[in-house]
């Protein structure tokens, strides 16, 4: 009798996809540096945003001035506030210092970045780095830097207007003409970073509609108008809002400058609240006109995401 003996069977392996091996690992990492980069970010607009907002909302409603424990006043400071010559004066500079220093910001900031991507400028390294320079300079020091240019018995421009027959100029006495050397540093120190927008904005324009603009007959200005700003409105509208607030917030290049000077004719919404806070030591009533501020602020990007909404659908 013959036993036959059958060979064992193979163990069964299972084999999982890869896909699904390396699923959780994967998910988990992916997870995870989100989480993390949020959380930080979520964690520094509490820290730096939301918690002095509120803590500037509540000392708004108080009569605290830097020290000792701050009384509830309720809406006096507002009340005093609307009240204020000053303060009114000085949002009525500011408004006007904004109407002046963001076209020129803007037309300032495009044709550099027109001339520097037309492939026919010449030297546009150096160009990108002298232009660029501003703004890595501190306001503070690119104040002080204009102050000198525009000083009246020592600066630079004063004595070039000299050597050329003409009188001095009073550029630091003269409210109208202090606001003016205002409004060129302000546009000169932040062209550099709106320029760099618009280089980027124009470079990706499909280089096919100005060539079928060309064989159309279309100069240059033609192109510039009907091609090259429809195209780059978007960029335009982030660089007007971003100047506006920008503007609307100056303070360092200003007290740098003038000071606000002549005496307090320039003197700007953001000086006023820093010398009722600090120099007066007012802080729930500076308090008040940082929260006036804040809604101004508001109120004027809402009212320009509105206006470019509506442009974008009648575009459409």
């Amino acid at each position: 009798m013959t036993v036959t003996v059958s060979p064992p069977s193979p163990r069964v392996r299972r084999h999982h996809p890869p896909a699904l091996r390396r699923r959780g690992p994967r998910r988990n990492r992916h997870i995870f540096a989100p989480t993390v980069l949020v959380g930080a970010a979520a964690i520094l607009f509490v820290i730096f945003f939301l918690w002095p907002a509120v803590l500037g909302l509540s000392y708004s409603f108080t009569d605290y001035r830097g020290v000792g424990s701050p009384d509830f006043i309720g809406f006096a400071n507002y009340a005093e506030l609307f009240a204020d010559p000053d303060f009114y004066r000085a949002l009525g500079r500011t408004f006007l210092f904004v109407a002046m220093s963001v076209p020129v910001g803007f037309v300032l900031s495009l044709t550099l970045a027109v001339l520097l991507v037309n492939p026919h400028t010449k030297g546009k390294p150096v160009a990108r780095l002298v232009f660029f320079l501003p703004w890595l300079i501190s306001p503070i020091v690119a104040g002080v830097t204009w102050r000198w240019l525009f000083g009246e018995s020592f600066g630079i421009v004063n004595y070039a207007i000299s050597q050329l027959g003409g009188n001095p100029l009073q550029w630091s006495t003269n409210g109208t003409l202090a606001l003016i050397v205002i409004v060129l540093a302000a546009a000169w120190g932040g062209a550099a970073f709106n320029m760099l927008l618009f280089m980027a904005a124009i470079r990706n324009v499909p280089a096919s509609y100005y060539e079928a603009a060309a064989l159309d007959g279309a100069n240059g200005w033609q192109r510039f108008r009907h091609i090259t700003l429809p195209s780059i409105a978007p960029t335009s509208f982030m660089v007007i809002l971003l100047s506006t607030i920008g503007s609307m917030k100056e303070f360092a290049l200003i007290q740098a400058l003038s000071g606000g000077g002549p005496g307090t004719e320039n003197r700007l919404i953001v000086q006023y609240i820093y010398e009722t806070g600090f120099e007066f030591a007012r802080v729930g009533y500076a308090s008040a006109v940082s929260m006036v501020l804040m809604v101004i602020l508001i109120v004027m990007a809402v009212i320009q995401l509105g206006i470019d909404r509506r442009a974008s659908r009648d575009l459409a």
